[in-house]
């Protein structure tokens, strides 16, 4: 079956960065952002990785969204209220200070053109843990723009998370394709190669690599963009 559509991972594939880094800013930022809003900067973290870690276990129950400012509210309970404009706000302004740990890739950019005048549908399938603002600002940093994709993830509009397969399964769905028409590219062996379970061609790009589990990274096609390139080329002629 002929490739029809290409899935790429942000953080760490089309953008890089490595991710303790950037986590380590990201929290800084909020504190600082939490503080402004007079909130419990600890307080308002515990409850923002606790409706992280939910939306992780999502089952599809309701939107990461909808989960996230469940968890949120409960644990906060009357300082919810304040706290969660702050939340808000963040994204548009701490958060965006968060970009000095990102790095763009240049090829990222040439090769979704390249994949888009080739007629090929182009999704940006990033674990929907962050708000639309924060995705497009990462999109942004990275010399992307959300045009450039025909469906990107967000909790707005996604009801798992990897490696659930049913969020790869969701995203389908939406496009209405099959898994054989679709290619996943990542930097997370765990959370994007699974995709290949599910019939997806898959390629690791390995700038920066996250393999939690060790696992023998010589079972899928991977490199750096010279590599994706040259896959992209024989698997799409």
């Amino acid at each position: 079956m002929s490739i029809t559509t290409v899935l790429f991972d942000l953080d760490g594939t089309l953008l890089s960065m490595d991710q303790d880094t950037f986590l380590n800013e990201y929290f800084r930022q909020l504190a600082t952002c939490m503080t402004r809003f007079h909130c419990d900067a600890k307080a308002t973290i515990n409850a923002l990785e606790a409706g992280v870690m939910a939306m992780a276990k999502n089952d599809g129950c309701c939107s990461n969204e909808e989960l996230f400012w469940k968890v949120f509210s409960e644990l906060l309970g009357s300082d919810a209220e304040k706290c969660r404009p702050g939340l808000e706000s963040f994204y548009e302004n701490e958060y965006q200070l968060t970009k000095c740990t990102c790095t763009a890739n240049p090829e990222a950019a040439e090769i979704i053109a390249k994949l888009k005048a080739a007629g090929i549908r182009t999704v940006l399938a990033t674990n929907p843990f962050f708000p639309r603002i924060a995705t497009e600002s990462r999109m942004r940093w990275g010399g992307m723009k959300p045009e450039d994709f025909e469906l990107y993830t967000t909790f707005e509009n996604s009801s798992h998370c990897k490696p659930n397969l049913d969020y790869y399964r969701e995203i389908l769905d939406k496009l209405g394709v099959k898994p054989e028409e679709c290619v996943m590219i990542g930097n997370d062996v765990s959370e994007d190669m699974i995709a290949e379970q599910l019939g997806m061609k898959v390629f690791l790009l390995t700038g920066c690599l996250i393999n939690r589990e060790n696992k023998n990274i010589s079972d899928y096609r991977h490199g750096g963009f010279k590599e994706l390139n040259d896959f992209l080329d024989q698997i799409l002629n």
